[in-house]
């Protein structure tokens, strides 16, 4: 009898081993990955190992997330270039790939294997295509010999030093101006600690490995941030793809001079961009004008540098932006400018965190000298303006500033960054109302979302926003 039992129970327990081990198990890349619970409209999502573990944490992740922001992404370009997904796959694989170096090749394939593991079809075409998203314009015209959609205004930034800010270091500010569509789920606090070079912290979207709208600090000391140069047109088919020397820069550079090499080594003009940056060591703050055939560098241990979309050096504006117009105030980027030196100097030596946050939120139009959000104001609302920002943009277009991050040099120190999801002004964006007012946009109804304006909230490398 005693010997029955104990049969039986050793059978059970065979059994039970055998059905444990056909359930699947943690892959062991994911073990030093983790995604945080939302916080006010932030995911925080930590990744850390080898290019392979960090991609293949990347995709497993925020699998849900970046399959969506594909479709999105396809919808968005084949609507401005008339070009089906297919051709940015195949531009992907046959003008990007061959110049993305081995360890962002192997990240990329990881995003693609890890979404795949949570039933995401992705592969490594769609990944390059996606992280390339913002250089398509000035590729299609290259490529095509035609006229494409300029390259979108993005963002209004700030980095200030020495007699302008309240400790005399390193202020750094920028709200992200895209499409509602894409700006909604531009809200990832990306934490990595990659096998080489430096750790980041960064905002970023689902499935890029650079931020796109670059807003970061490295483990060095380096605070990085850019805008735009609208109405850029340039582009060498040899050069290195943005995204990896984006990436790149802010992985590996320990110094102004680091980041500005990184930048220029092969630039192939894609999603030209004024970059601004600060040693928070040192507290020298510069910016880099990168366009493709006029690059300018500047520093300084006691000013500020505005960003708003605008070309500066007039050579670069005169050869590289001919469509831009340089003199009329009543443009967006123009009025954003002016508005930046009226702050900068209503405001010197007062200039910390606190302030720049308030900044981000301005509805001063400095062209009709009032209070009226809309497309030339710091936190841009294009979605309210009758004039919209044309090409880009028409009347009332569903688009703006869509998130805000602020830091300081002692923040810099700590890893960490403060951030606001939506308008960071307290105005909410209703998809449902705006799409009933202007029904020429049902073409995003299936993906345009609410995007409430949320709280600033502080997130710290390897803690999250604990």
């Amino acid at each position: 009898m005693r010997r029955t039992a104990l049969g039986s129970v050793l059978i059970l327990l065979g059994l039970a081993f055998a059905l444990v081990s056909r359930e699947p198990q943690a892959d062991p890349r994911l073990a030093k990955g983790f995604r945080e619970p939302e916080r006010n409209g932030w995911t925080f999502v930590h990744l850390e190992g080898t290019p392979g573990e960090i991609g293949y944490q990347h995709g497993a992740l925020l699998a849900r997330e970046i399959g969506e922001a594909k479709a999105i992404l396809a919808l968005e370009m084949e609507r401005d270039t008339g070009k089906p997904w297919t051709y940015f796959r195949e531009a992907a694989e046959r003008h990007f790939w061959p110049h993305v170096e081995a360890e962002y090749r192997e990240e990329l394939a990881g995003i693609a294997e890890g979404a795949r593991s949570r039933g995401v079809q992705v592969d490594t075409w769609d990944l390059t295509a996606m992280n390339a998203w913002l250089e398509f314009s000035n590729y299609v015209k290259w490529r095509e010999g035609t006229t494409s959609p300029p390259a979108p205004e993005h963002c209004s930034a700030f980095l200030a030093t020495g007699s302008y800010t309240r400790d005399g270091r390193p202020v750094m500010a920028h709200n992200a101006w895209t499409g509602y569509l894409d700006g909604a789920r531009w809200v990832i606090i990306y934490d990595i600690v990659p096998a080489g070079g430096h750790r980041i912290l960064m905002d970023g979207f689902p499935g890029l490995i650079h931020s796109g709208d670059d807003f970061g600090v490295n483990a060095a000391g380096m605070m990085i941030t850019e805008t735009t140069i609208s109405a850029f047109d340039g582009w060498d088919p040899d050069g290195v793809p943005e995204f990896v020397r984006a990436r790149k820069a802010m992985q590996y550079a320990g110094s102004i001079d680091d980041f500005a090499r990184i930048m220029k080594q092969g630039n192939n003009g894609g999603y030209a961009n004024t970059w601004l940056v600060a040693d928070r060591k040192t507290s020298e703050i510069a910016s880099l004008e990168l366009g493709l055939k006029n690059v300018t560098l500047l520093r300084t241990m006691d000013g500020y540098f505005g960003g708003s979309n605008y070309p500066s050096n007039e050579k670069l504006a005169r050869e590289e932006t001919p469509g831009f117009p340089a003199g009329d105030p009543s443009n967006g980027a123009n009025a954003r400018r002016a508005r930046w030196d009226q702050l900068m100097a209503q405001h010197r030596g007062r200039i910390d965190v606190k302030l720049a946050r308030r900044f981000l939120g301005e509805h001063y139009d400095t062209y009709a000298k009032k209070e009226d959000a809309n497309e030339r104001t710091l936190c841009g609302h294009i979605d309210l303006s009758p004039r919209g920002v044309k090409p880009w943009m028409p009347e009332h277009g569903p688009a703006g500033a869509v998130q805000n991050k602020v830091m300081d040099a002692r923040m810099a120190e700590r890893m960490s960054l403060t951030a606001a999801a939506g308008h960071a002004c307290g105005l909410d964006f209703r998809a449902a109302k705006h799409l009933k007012e202007h029904p020429d946009f049902a073409w995003q109804k299936p993906y345009l979302r609410d995007m409430p304006s949320r709280p600033w909230t502080e997130f710290t490398a390897a803690r999250g926003g604990r």
